[in-house]
């Protein structure tokens, strides 16, 4: 897929405040501080798309931009930011959940990990949820290009070990890194398939 056009539309408190749900749609999410804006603006090909900032807790909204007038990318707020309060922590995860519960034209998640660390309770227990929820995604490992392949290969087994205790099919993951452009083939190649299965009349 080659992107031809990309534009901010809109940011929404709730779900109900969303663009109109009649193009097929694909949201990013992940722990504070992983890379999503940089990957967003990666994808894109527009460097300022999604505002980036080394202050974890930037998206506060649901930010949906319009790709090649044809699909929807939702930037959804990060979760795991240790430094809110309960109040704010709770309003935020009563909107994401709205959002990917309610969304009907949200075809896949792509839920972003940071491939430096090792796998994080929350991440975890993120995906068990959408899992239980019925709500597809898929994994994307972030800042590849910090590590050595043997680091990688290490941390990506890991993970695979305790995803592997969840599910019986693990989910479809991709390597990527903002810095060098992987990935982005195949996170593209991945929604230009899945946009073939959008129904309109949804």
């Amino acid at each position: 897929m080659l992107i031809k056009s990309a534009k901010f539309l809109i940011s929404s408190q709730t779900h109900d405040k969303c663009p109109k749900a009649n193009l097929p749609e694909y949201a990013f999410i992940g722990r504070s501080n992983v890379g999503k804006s940089s990957l967003i603006n990666m994808i894109a090909g527009v460097k300022k798309l999604a505002k980036t900032s080394t202050t974890p807790g930037k998206t506060q909204l649901i930010n949906h931009f319009l790709i090649n007038e044809e699909w929807y990318l939702a930037d959804l707020p990060g979760y795991g930011y240790a430094k809110i309060s309960k109040e704010t922590r709770a309003k935020w995860e009563n909107m994401i959940k709205g959002y990917l519960l309610n969304r009907e034209n949200l075809l896949t998640t792509f839920i972003l990990v940071d491939s430096r660390i090792e796998p994080q309770q929350s991440d975890l227990e993120f995906m068990e949820w959408m899992g239980t929820n019925e709500i597809p995604f898929a994994i994307v490992f972030t800042k590849t290009d910090k590590l050595s392949r043997n680091e990688l290969s290490r941390n990506f087994e890991s993970y695979k070990k305790e995803l592997n205790e969840i599910w019986e099919e693990l989910p479809h993951t991709i390597l990527s890194s903002s810095e060098n452009k992987k990935g982005k083939n195949e996170i593209l190649s991945f929604i230009e398939e899945t946009n073939k299965i959008f129904d309109p009349s949804i």
